[in-house]
């Protein structure tokens, strides 16, 4: 019988060499925590589950990445029922070694506390792995739980699916600490409301604490309301590295879809904010200085041109200070200027420069991403190239005190924003379009308002797309379809 294109036999598997333990080694592990993975998880897996014992342990099929025809869950499709599978796991390789697997998949088919616990141990030595999916596999918080320490702890985990995966306490936010790596995280299909948003809202950031990795965020299919929506645009406030946020077929009305266009422009300070604000101001002039000692927030707020008068030196230290200040100031570690993220916008706002794709879909010098779900999410991908860096938006040097008040330029990161299929009435479209054309230089290219409660030819909604088509480097015509698609 001929084997199938792309896919790894098990006698071609057996004849490898560095596939396991030797069998001096296999008698000395006699426990899970003695095991010591090969990277190889169609030898590490059903090893490590016996180890649990764990009776009923699932196949692991590994297929090339050139395989066709390849089972794709119906991921866009909200779940009212569950119907599970027979448990097998799915394991992508680049290539016929079998050290080199770039994704694993659990698709339908419930899976067992130990079966988690024995991926755990794996992940960390699959140098290569990329993408991890677990498709309505009855998930439990505490399963997330341990996943998100797994990638904590080094692992080279990128892109992240839970798609249909329900948590009672919404504890998907433990994937976007301060130290994630994670870059994709896809949420689709798993009845989050308004507490579930209220977590990954300050997961996204706070006044002292931002996620620095996630680009792309879809929490299309699920229970958010306007207070959901509310919570999530707060921690849109301070953070400065999500690029796409998909909040498709949610229950988002008018209070909600106001408090992103709030964000996107020009917006006051709030008190913890200001307060944070002055301690990295002080901390970043003492630093400066070569001194070392904490900032005193009880000193009053005073903004001129940006800047703070907080912690002034005394005439001992001026000298030096001058002598600093004529150095070149150089960026802060972990942080980023936003005037990197778009290049294109940079030379000409009103026409940015078109990134062309790179051949076979890979830039050069960098590592071929995984594939987009969708054509938009792909053109995203590669305008990402650009963002090297990411600046604590606190420190941002446009900072303008107003009326007593400090207020910070908006948010121009986020480029893909869709409120498709919610309840957002032609109320909210004058706030849209005000934000939008404050964002002159960068700013949401894509947004996605189709499927709410206004006609589609209105004419506050044409003339927002109208906008966005002139700015957007991607800007070829979509249709109605297309439209939905993409709002997915």
């Amino acid at each position: 019988m001929m084997k199938k294109k792309g896919k790894v036999a098990d006698q071609d598997i057996s004849r490898l060499t560095d596939l396991g333990p030797s069998p001096t080694e296999e008698a000395i592990c006699h426990t899970f925590d003695d095991y010591q993975c090969t990277g190889n998880i169609q030898v590490d897996f059903p090893k490590l589950c016996a180890l649990l014992d764990f009776k009923k342990i699932p196949r692991v099929i590994s297929k090339t990445l050139e395989t066709e025809g390849e089972e794709q869950p119906e991921e866009n499709v909200p779940r009212t029922t569950t119907v599970w599978s027979k448990p097998h796991l799915n394991v992508e390789l680049e290539n016929k070694n079998p050290l080199s697997a770039k994704s694993v998949k659990i698709m339908g088919w419930k899976v067992h506390g130990k079966i988690v616990q024995a991926l755990n141990k794996i992940l960390l030595h699959l140098s290569k792995l990329e993408s991890l999916y677990f498709w309505q596999a009855g998930l439990t918080d505490e399963m997330v739980k341990s996943l998100s320490n797994t990638v904590s702890l080094g692992c080279s985990l990128r892109y992240v699916y839970l798609d249909a995966n329900p948590l009672p306490n919404h504890s998907y936010y433990l994937l976007l600490s301060e130290d994630s790596v994670i870059t994709r995280l896809f949420l689709r299909s798993n009845e989050i409301g308004d507490e579930g948003a209220r977590l990954i809202g300050s997961a996204l950031s706070t006044a002292k604490t931002s996620n620095k990795s996630l680009q792309f965020l879809n929490l299309a299919f699920n229970c958010i309301g306007d207070a959901g929506a509310a919570y999530l645009a707060q921690g849109l406030r301070l953070n400065r590295a999500l690029l796409y946020l998909s909040l498709t077929n949610n229950r988002i009305g008018d209070s909600g879809a106001a408090q992103f266009s709030k964000v996107l422009r020009e917006f006051p300070l709030t008190h913890e904010e200001v307060v944070e604000r002055r301690k990295l101001l002080f901390q970043k002039e003492a630093e400066k200085m070569g001194l070392n000692f904490g900032a005193d927030t009880d000193q009053p707020d005073e903004e001129q041109d940006g800047r703070s008068s907080v912690g002034k030196p005394d005439n001992k230290v001026t000298a030096k200070k001058k002598e600093m200040a004529k150095k070149e100031e150089k960026p802060e570690k972990g942080t980023v200027k936003k005037d990197n993220v778009k290049k294109g916008a940079q030379k000409n706002p009103k026409a940015p420069e078109k990134v062309p794709p790179a051949k076979g879909g890979k830039a050069a010098g960098k590592k071929k991403p995984a594939p987009p779900d969708t054509p938009e999410e792909k053109s995203f991908t590669e305008l990402v190239e650009s963002k090297v860096e990411i600046v604590n938006p606190l420190l941002d040097p446009h900072v303008q005190c107003k009326d007593g008040q400090v207020f910070l330029p908006g948010n121009t990161i986020l480029m893909y924003l869709s409120l498709a299929g919610n309840a957002i009435t032609e109320k909210s479209l004058p706030l849209f379009l005000t934000s939008l054309e404050q964002q002159t230089k960068e700013g949401l290219l894509r947004l996605l308002l189709n499927r709410n409660d206004f006609p589609h030819d209105c004419e506050l909604y044409l003339k927002i797309n109208k906008l966005l088509q002139n700015r957007n480097p991607f800007n070829k015509p979509k249709t109605e379809a297309a439209a939905e698609e993409e709002s997915h």
